[in-house]
């Protein structure tokens, strides 16, 4: 934990920006690569709880470039079903609102901005979960992809920004 202090302590200049962007970056992948079981309630608080940490440490910009990589990532390593792989533009867009709501209100309160972005990426990728199941994706696995499309997902984001605080608050950026 002295690291991660140390490390967030010294971001000042783009490069050393853009260096602990590709960290974590790599971290996604690492997290993908392990294939942890069950992996919707392990890799996704995890991986929420990273988007929360580059918003804070490095800035809203830089967390949402960084949510385009995680779904890819799952899908190559299969932590994502293959069915899900339609949902893919609507998990990155689901982080992306997430980050946007936690970044609007965390600055006057963390845990506002945590519920908020977190009630965000919920309901859009609920709504857009039933669309997709209505218009493209039928039979057995429809009610799988509806479930985790639901309530895990506040679930996730809310566990993650969880994990998030702690670290945060370890490293004294909150």
């Amino acid at each position: 934990m002295a690291e991660a202090k140390a490390i967030a302590d010294t971001l000042v200049s783009p490069n050393e920006r853009l260096a602990y962007f590709a960290k974590m970056l790599g971290a996604f992948g690492v997290i993908m690569a392990l294939g942890i079981l069950p992996a919707q309630f392990v890799s996704g608080p995890l991986v929420n709880a990273m988007l929360f940490i580059v918003c804070v440490i490095i800035g809203r910009r830089s967390a949402m470039l960084l949510a385009v990589a995680p779904s890819p990532l799952a899908l190559l390593f299969g932590v994502l079903p293959i069915v899900l792989a339609p949902m893919i533009p609507f998990i990155i867009l689901g982080n992306i609102i997430m980050i946007y709501g936690f970044d609007y209100l965390s600055k006057k309160n963390y845990w506002f901005g945590v519920g908020l972005g977190a009630l965000l990426k919920f309901i859009w990728l609920y709504l857009a979960s039933q669309l997709m199941l209505t218009y493209f994706i039928t039979g057995s696995v429809s009610a799988k992809i509806a479930t985790m499309m639901s309530w895990p997902q506040l679930l996730t984001a809310l566990l993650g920004g969880t994990i998030a605080y702690v670290f945060l608050k370890v490293i004294k950026k909150i």
